[in-house]
């Protein structure tokens, strides 16, 4: 065991046991009672211990949880590398799009209750959108390009926001000036509201008709305007009145309070040019609520709200959802004639489409096929990460969920990568 591993270890090993429990979620007598072998197991702790020592990632909480029980719950590193700090299980994380599915919930909750169906045009709920165009891009004579702009050819409807064909996009600088658009208007000033976010992104041009294209977009974030205007409160209280109290989920929320701030993870240097990620602090709070990446959560929080979905919508005897809408949302909800948007493919193994094997439900990517995707797991899977490093997916054929926690941008992919082919392999009986 390394230096690093005894010391977080020796100094936490009893508080990590009472967080899990306070968390609700049992751990199993051993990784064996729940189909998982121990020395299999420690081939995933041996190899986030190598990467740490590496300098590829500053460290990580991993959570594996079968049929209900607590395979593994253990931290790596540390949680403020320059400091020394360790890693400990209660570490909180900026998870970025990890947010997204929690706030595709509240959308399926309003649904229930009547105040908005999947089929609504967004137009219902932020006028602006009804007189969104559409750019096509057109080619000249000399091969410069140019953009006529055209109706909807059907209205964006709150589908197509929980599953990315919205024909909406991200900012990305550079020659695609649909794209840069979205830097020019600054649609992420973190001063802004919600309400005057939406207005901004229903001036630009959609980059494709709705319903016709996967594009990873900001379509959770006027969700999340959406969800506010259906529901009458304020995203972040929505979320945190209607999902993150009921289900306990105390460390969960757009920022914490400024006496968990020594809990928050930080990043370390990375990249070519050894620089730091511009990660917010887990206590910095901002006027725009972006429900499409600005929560902050810890293993086991994001453990309780996926052990609800494993339990068909509720959990400790408090429904958010009925089976049948959780049914929904971790279906493949793409079209068979979708099409990947331009740029796509830089999702390499996690790309939503049919030749990964992959599709698209509403709030995170689901396995369709077993054999085309070069990462293990079953049919009807589901998964999403955050863009600081996170990731969680779930697998209801194995009765089985992993909750990876980390802050680093550029080791996400591999690490990703790895978890998969790590626990699965270890996973041996039924």
């Amino acid at each position: 065991m390394s230096l690093v591993r005894v010391i977080a270890v020796a100094a936490l090993a009893a508080s990590v046991g009472l967080h899990a429990a306070a968390q609700g979620i049992p751990k199993a007598q051993s990784p064996e009672e729940v189909g998982f072998v121990a020395t299999r197991l420690k081939h995933l702790s041996d190899r986030i211990e190598e990467g740490v020592k590496n300098n590829e990632l500053p460290g990580a909480v991993v959570l594996i949880a079968r049929n209900g029980k607590l395979v593994m719950f253990d931290s790596f590193g540390f949680r403020d590398r320059d400091a020394k700090v360790p890693m400990t299980n209660d570490t909180i994380f900026r998870i970025a799009s990890m947010t997204k599915p929690i706030v595709s919930v509240a959308t399926m909750m309003l649904m229930e209750e009547g105040k908005l169906t999947l089929a609504d045009p967004v137009s219902r709920y932020i006028p602006a959108f009804a007189d969104t165009k559409v750019a096509v891009e057109k080619k000249k004579e000399d091969g410069t390009v140019e953009y006529e702009l055209e109706p909807q050819t059907r209205p964006m409807t709150v589908q197509d926001l929980l599953r990315h064909t919205s024909g909406l996009t991200y900012g990305v600088p550079g020659a695609n000036r649909l794209k840069q658009s979205y830097l020019d208007l600054n649609v992420n000033d973190r001063n802004q509201t919600t309400a005057e976010m939406a207005d901004k992104l229903a001036k630009l041009s959609l980059v494709y008709q709705p319903g016709t294209t996967w594009e990873y977009s900001m379509s959770t974030d006027v969700l999340g305007r959406v969800v506010e205007v259906a529901s009458g409160m304020p995203l972040d209280k929505f979320i945190e009145e209607r999902i993150t109290k009921p289900l306990k989920m105390g460390d969960t929320g757009f920022e914490v309070a400024a006496d968990k701030k020594v809990r928050g993870a930080k990043p370390m240097k990375e990249g070519p040019k050894n620089e730091l990620p511009s990660i917010p602090d887990v206590t910095e709070k901002f006027t725009w609520r972006s429900g499409g990446g600005g929560m902050v959560s810890t293993a086991a929080d994001y453990a309780r709200f996926l052990q609800m979905f494993a339990n068909g919508g509720q959990l400790d005897g408090v429904r958010l959802l009925s089976r049948k809408s959780i049914d929904l949302m971790t279906a493949d909800a793409l079209p068979p004639d979708i099409k990947m948007g331009a740029g796509m493919q830089a999702f390499e193994a996690l790309e939503p489409s049919a030749r990964m094997g992959q599709g698209f439900g509403l709030g995170f990517a689901v396995r369709t096929d077993q054999g085309r995707n070069p990462l293990p797991g079953s049919p009807g899977d589901y998964y999403w990460g955050g863009a600081y490093g996170t990731y969680f997916w779930h697998d209801p054929r194995e009765r089985m969920y992993v909750v990876f926690m980390m802050q680093s941008p550029v080791a996400r992919l591999r690490y990703r990568y790895l978890l998969r082919d790590l626990v699965y392999q270890a996973l041996i009986g039924n």
